[in-house]
């Protein structure tokens, strides 16, 4: 975080592997100017060196991985104490196949390879023709409670080079100019990607990109940056 031309700038971190501007897009001016961020200029082999040389016994505990407040678990077992499931049907989102079940949309996102059960053969699970290019899910059809998957990772499907953003939060408290070349990132750890802002409306607007995107999925975060100034962003519509 810096003060620049009298308003403060959320900063991506140094250490680019351990960012979270991704996830603090939506703090405010107010927010900024009560918060400080002591390690943001630090690499993380630096941070186990000072705490080493305190005597702290974190210095050489193992990273965490996964989502820090569920713990060393898989997500969906976190998921499943909320969002009780129901099984429905797996479709193919070409042809309208049915090719298995799963036992909720909600255990599932937009992109997602492992855990569908399908098998990698054209057919589905017990196919016996085509390809055995790998499945991903596509589309979720939360009415008919039906999963639509495609086949291959470069299934056009799979692709986007626009999206719209609701609820809009910038950090400066102004939306960016329009047609400016920026860059975003719609999940976490993506590598940022070229894009220009078309202004909708008073909160919402397009984000088009100048190759196309991969799974991006709805309800997710779409953050906008500027060079290492993080602008602030909106959730995928």
């Amino acid at each position: 975080m810096r003060e620049f031309a009298g308003a403060f700038q959320l900063l991506k971190a140094e250490d680019g592997t351990k960012d979270q501007s991704y996830f603090l897009h939506r703090l405010n001016q107010q927010q900024l100017a009560k918060t400080l961020f002591p390690l943001a200029g630090l690499y993380k082999r630096e941070v186990r060196k000072i705490a080493e040389a305190a005597g702290l016994h974190v210095a050489l505990k193992k990273d965490s991985t996964g989502i820090c407040f569920i713990g060393e678990r898989p997500f969906k077992d976190f998921l499943m104490r909320y969002l009780p499931g129901q099984k429905g049907e797996i479709r193919s989102l070409d042809d309208d196949r049915l090719l298995g079940e799963h036992d909720g949309v909600a255990y599932h996102t937009i992109g997602q390879r492992k855990g569908l059960h399908i098998g990698g053969v054209k057919g589905g699970k017990n196919g016996d023709s085509g390809d055995h290019d790998a499945w991903f899910v596509a589309r979720k059809d939360i009415a008919s409670n039906t999963l639509y998957v495609v086949q291959g990772h470069t299934h056009p499907a799979l692709l986007t080079d626009e999206l719209r953003a609701e609820d809009l939060s910038w950090v400066s408290g102004e939306a960016p100019h329009t047609h400016w070349v920026y860059t975003a990132k719609t999940r976490y750890r993506q590598a940022d990607a070229a894009c220009e802002i078309e202004r909708v409306d008073a909160d919402s607007c397009l984000v088009r990109f100048a190759e196309a995107q991969w799974a991006v999925t709805p309800g997710q975060s779409v953050v906008v940056y500027e060079s290492r100034v993080c602008l602030g962003g909106g959730v995928i519509a």
